[in-house]
């Protein structure tokens, strides 16, 4: 197995965390893989995929309490991040979201708390009391997700520079449309993107030619190749979900290839770059 090298990527308020993380959707919710999930969680801390990514929606908690015993004794060595709904954006619902969530992971501070998705609670009553939390020490800071470039425009003039440290959002070679204006908006404030479902849902992309093609030549999987396509950018995070031991042990070392310009040149033929403004793609 290749050597995982696992950069390190700057998130807005300086803390910098592995470019290669791990995503927790649908885990947690089947009792007959919880062994196995447990194991890939624990494995991809080995590697060095540090930065774990769950959510108070995934599985109703089933996810949050799944991490929390997967990193225990561990717990020094992971940045936890979670995501609390925008039904629960609200002044009292954000920190009662917060407690919910700190118990299910078993820990005494989330280290960056997103924001799910947009709703109907103003922008300036979520961001205060994340604010809040941060200063009572319960979150280590916080930032968004699934928000557009409009959204972190009115961001902006609700919270300083720095404070919204990262913007999940879908990327990856079939959903390019953030390269346009998403990508370069979130790289000029020092806020990186934190990739989910970097390589897509194991359809039809994964068995393109080209991608094919250039696993081929790097003699790895075309997930491996896809994965390597996301990490190239500095100012991008990927959190690919992995089920088993030798699933992480795969995207682990898709962050030791290195695509070539040839490489690129024929993936772009195969999905093209954004030449104007798309809608936020959100799964």
């Amino acid at each position: 197995m290749r050597e995982p090298q696992v950069r390190l990527v700057r998130l807005a308020d300086g803390v910098q965390v592995p470019c290669l993380g791990q995503g927790t959707w649908h885990m947690g919710e089947d009792p007959t893989r919880r062994d196995s999930e447990i194991d890939s969680l624990r494995t991809g801390i080995a590697l060095g995929m540090t930065l774990i990514d769950t959510a108070e929606m995934y599985g109703d908690g089933a996810s949050e309490t799944l991490v929390g015993e997967a990193i225990q004794g561990l717990r020094e060595q992971v940045t936890l991040v979670t995501k609390v709904l925008p039904s629960h954006a609200g002044r009292r619902e954000v920190a009662a979201a917060c407690e919910a969530s700190l118990r299910r992971l078993g820990v005494q501070r989330i280290d960056v708390l997103l924001l799910h998705w947009r709703g109907s609670t103003p922008l300036a009553e979520t961001v205060e009391a994340f604010e809040k939390l941060r200063a009572e020490g319960l979150i280590g800071a916080w930032g968004v997700s699934n928000f557009d470039v409009d959204d972190l425009e009115e961001l902006a003039e609700i919270a300083p520079l720095g404070h919204c440290v990262t913007n999940q959002v879908l990327f990856n070679l079939g959903y390019r449309g953030i390269e346009f204006d998403l990508l370069p908006a979130c790289a000029h404030a020092g806020m990186p993107i934190m990739a989910y479902s970097p390589v897509g849902q194991g359809g039809a992309m994964l068995r393109t030619p080209a991608l094919v093609a250039v696993s081929a030549r790097h003699g790895c999987t075309p997930a491996q190749a896809a994965l390597a396509w996301t990490l190239r950018i500095p100012g991008v995070l990927a959190i690919p979900k992995a089920g088993s031991v030798a699933h992480v042990r795969e995207n682990a070392e898709a962050a030791a290839i290195a695509l070539t310009e040839e490489d690129l040149d024929e993936l772009d033929r195969a999905f093209p770059p954004p030449r104007s403004k798309r809608p936020l793609a959100m799964l």
